[in-house]
């Protein structure tokens, strides 16, 4: 007995999906990171490409040969990638605001090991990330980019990718966020050490009798970590902002492919 459904179109359309949504499940925040087993990755991937194949339509038949096939693999890859990638420049701009504040207050060699990226970064930049891991999670933006799988396939078809100037400057612009978003979260802290560095180098001047390095580290520290806590309302409203218009932006990526 034969079902239907069971083509080699129908197969070569399900794999095509998958590899898409498999690479906006890779590259997405929380969901992607390497701290999640590869088994639910895999199972993510694979349940919502089950929910988004029947709504799903390929132009054309099946492909002639490898050639086609593997530039059709490559089309659909770079539409996850880039989805997510948007996703995940949100997420080291923040953390590269961590990483600012901590080497201002003097905690450069105070690194941790990130499970995420598997290299050392600041421990002020590990704490603002998880923070952010958390409200990206409150907020529901992990909702909001399994969301944006099933509208990829309304904006973008199969086999619709294109590569054009508006996506690359579209990409140019999200990489240049990144920035802008680390120096709104960390400038209004940075600012105050840099002024407490000041009222420092002034009291060595005047007083030498005091060991400004001795009165010095701790006041940075101190001055630091009260500034973390007197700006985390402005961290919560940028950071929600930021996960709020992300659908926003993803919108922007898929008219520009």
């Amino acid at each position: 007995m034969t079902l239907p459904f069971l083509t080699l179109a129908n197969a070569e359309l399900f794999f095509l999906v998958f590899i898409r949504v498999g690479a906006i499940v890779v590259m997405i925040p929380i969901l992607g990171d390497r701290s999640t087993p590869v088994r639910i990755k895999a199972g993510l991937s694979l349940l919502i490409a089950l929910l988004v194949i029947p709504f799903v339509r390929m132009p054309g038949g099946l492909s002639d040969d490898v050639v086609s096939l593997g530039m059709k693999m490559g089309g659909e890859l770079l539409i996850g990638v880039i989805l997510g990638f948007a996703s995940r420049l949100l997420f080291e701009g923040i953390q590269m605001a961590g990483q600012l504040v901590g080497f201002q207050m003097g905690f450069a060699i105070v690194n941790v090991i990130d499970p995420v990226a598997s290299k050392q970064v600041s421990i002020i930049a590990e704490f603002q990330y998880l923070m952010a891991g958390l409200l990206f999670l409150a907020v529901d933006g992990h909702h909001l980019l399994i969301q944006a799988v099933s509208e990829s396939y309304a904006a973008v078809p199969v086999l619709g990718f294109h590569v054009t100037g508006a996506l690359m400057q579209s990409i140019v612009d999200l990489t240049r966020e990144m920035f802008v978003i680390s120096m709104k979260i960390s400038a209004p802290i940075i600012v105050a050490l840099v002024f407490a560095n000041i009222g420092l180098g002034l009291v060595a001047r005047t007083v030498p009798q005091i060991n400004i390095f001795v009165v010095g580290f701790p006041l940075q520290i101190a001055i630091g970590l009260l500034g973390i806590g007197l700006t985390a309302p402005v961290f919560l409203d940028v950071a929600t902002g930021l996960f709020s218009g992300l659908s926003g932006q993803i919108g922007l990526l898929l008219k520009a492919m």
